[in-house]
């Protein structure tokens, strides 16, 4: 598949990961770490999986400008083109925008695969093999396509698409349907009602779009932003990309975008997804022991500990005795031990922490 020199792809790497504090810290964030244990950064992960579906010098990584360097460090050998840096954080509509108007400086005919970078994915070539799907159909149906993946539980930290029941309407793509509706992040119970109707998925957050029909519904949907950013292409200097990021609009790509366009679908995706949103998502994603523990790394010996988290550095031996859903997540000089229910508290550990506050 990654012949096709007119595929192209956007990762979407300008995240800060707050809520995997300690491991996640403001210079590096969660994108550029070994979260789920496998050796790999999210973002390198990302980007391999990327390299096998389109070529290497056609994978555009958009990053927040102090983070260009550790993109350049964890992977290696890019163009000057494909890390391009935003002076601020102005949400996905104008990290897509600015890296569209850079591939259609390069490709004016180019399909574009959009996908966050610190996102698990289960099942290489059933990815692989889907994405290959859906660039089929976008570039001869000339639709944006979309990854949804089936819920299994009612997580209100996602995003939700609705679909239309019923056989597709393109033969051979029986998992392709119309999008009904985007949510982004419903309460607990809007979102459990979703799961009952049979009628959601996950957003993923991945999609494929023929380049002239996204850059239309920018034009169409975010006049502002396209006025903005589609003047920059891959000369831009620092300058200009300041300039422009300086008044864009804030915005996702669903709200802005995808929420109002009439020609998008869905593909249910074959392989499995997790947003690892959280310390707890991790724990349900990752594989357990037979006491429902989820070791991810480290040398952990553990005695009656039930249904805990545990990610501590490779190097390094942890004892744990009588613990039960726990987070015990060990990084550099910080270690939190802190109740699975109670993680929504990190965000105030990790002020408290820099602030040296203690608490009680």
């Amino acid at each position: 598949m990654n012949s096709n020199q007119h595929l192209w792809c956007i990762i979407m790497a300008g995240g800060i990961g707050s809520r995997f504090w300690p491991m996640s810290q403001a210079d590096n964030p969660k994108q550029f770490l070994d979260i789920m244990g496998t050796g790999q950064s999210m973002l390198q992960g990302t980007f391999a999986r990327m390299e096998l579906i389109c070529p290497r010098n056609n994978i555009i990584i958009v990053t927040a400008a102090g983070q260009a360097p550790k993109v350049r460090e964890q992977v290696s050998g890019l163009a000057a083109y494909q890390v391009l840096s935003e002076p601020v954080r102005r949400n996905t509509a104008p990290c897509v925008a600015y890296a569209a108007a850079v591939i259609a400086s390069l490709d004016p005919q180019a399909t574009v695969i959009v996908t966050p970078s610190d996102h698990a994915v289960f099942g290489t070539s059933r990815f692989v093999a889907d994405m290959a799907e859906a660039v089929e159909v976008a570039t001869q149906q000339g639709w944006t396509v979309t990854i949804g993946s089936e819920p299994t539980n009612p997580n209100s930290k996602y995003g939700y698409i609705q679909y239309a029941e019923g056989a597709s309407l393109v033969e051979g793509h029986r998992r392709l349907h119309p999008v009904v509706t985007f949510t982004e992040k419903p309460p607990t119970e809007v979102a459990q009602q979703f799961i009952a109707s049979g009628e959601f998925f996950w957003n993923t957050g991945i999609q494929v779009w023929p380049l002239g029909q996204l850059m239309e519904a920018y034009r169409q949907h975010l006049p502002a932003v396209a006025q903005l950013l589609f003047g920059l292409d891959s000369r831009s200097s620092a300058e200009q990309v300041k300039a422009a990021y300086s008044t864009v609009e804030s915005i996702s790509i669903d709200n802005g975008i995808m929420e109002h366009m009439s020609n998008v679908h869905v593909l249910e995706a074959s392989f499995g997804w997790s947003d690892i949103e959280t310390w707890d998502s991790l724990y349900n994603t990752y594989p357990h022991d037979p006491d429902g523990n989820a070791v991810v790394s480290g040398n952990a010996y553990l005695y009656d500990v039930k249904d805990s988290v545990v990610h501590i550095p490779h190097n390094k031996t942890v004892v744990i005795k009588g613990l039960e859903g726990y987070i015990v997540v060990s990084k550099d000089d910080t270690l939190l031990i802190c109740p699975r229910a109670d993680e929504e508290q990190l965000f105030r550990f990790s002020n408290d922490v820099e602030l040296g506050l203690r608490g009680q």
